[in-house]
């Protein structure tokens, strides 16, 4: 192709391209980031549109990411394949804050722990509720997914908690969920649920060591709150 024939969004992707170079991601927007990620998904079409249309549905990159498939293909000039795209880069994330504490003490890595749940849930749209697995070291060896619920209600059994947990031999455990109104307090069903787990738990020495609640711009601890 031509330059007289290239098409305006060209010149645009180089430039873009160039200010990443040169000053990383924290030059660019959110949109910005997310153009240069499309490029790939959408080679032969202006995606500054796109970009701009998911960052207006979802509100930030973060929220774009997590959403679902159906959620991300109701947006116009969004395919299956570029949903599982985006979907990828989630994912992507996940792993890499997991990586962070895999295998090291959770209570000398705390903060790196706490990233990776927020990446992991602070997004979601339902409630989710995970159980961290702890060694005696307190090295994470399990992250397992629990429950899955409604906008304010996972479903969560201490019994089956429990028979995982000494299943893989572990003696500690982290409950982690969110909230996805946002508002990370925990409520009086979360409380009553994390004592019966705690006292499910007690008969074989498996302590809980805290329980995240992951709201939208802040976490809950149990332990923190003296919930605990």
């Amino acid at each position: 192709m031509s330059a007289e024939t290239k098409p305006h969004f060209h010149g645009h992707r180089d430039r873009l391209r160039a200010r990443f170079a040169e000053a990383g991601g924290a030059a660019l927007a959110d949109y910005e980031l997310l153009e240069l990620f499309l490029f790939r998904s959408i080679p032969r079409r202006d995606v500054k549109p796109v970009a701009k249309a998911l960052i207006a549905r979802f509100g930030d990159l973060g929220r774009v990411c997590a959403a679902d498939m159906a959620q991300l293909e109701a947006i116009e000039g969004i395919s299956k394949k570029i949903a599982l795209d985006l979907k990828l880069l989630h994912a992507a994330a996940v792993r890499i804050s997991r990586e962070q504490v895999t295998g090291r003490p959770v209570i000398s890595s705390w903060s790196a722990l706490v990233d990776y749940c927020r990446t992991a849930l602070q997004h979601a749209t339902t409630e989710e509720f995970r159980v961290l697995f702890l060694d005696k070291k307190n090295r994470l060896i399990a992250d397992e997914f629990q429950a899955h619920g409604t906008v304010d209600h996972a479903p969560v059994y201490p019994r089956e908690v429990v028979k995982q947990a000494l299943a893989l031999d572990c003696s500690a455990l982290i409950l982690v969920h969110n909230h996805p109104s946002g508002d990370p307090t925990p409520s009086s069903a979360d409380i009553e649920m994390t004592k019966r787990l705690k006292e499910a738990a007690r008969p074989f020495d498996i302590v809980i060591h805290d329980h995240l609640v992951i709201g939208r711009d802040r976490t809950a601890s149990f332990k923190a709150m003296g919930l605990l």
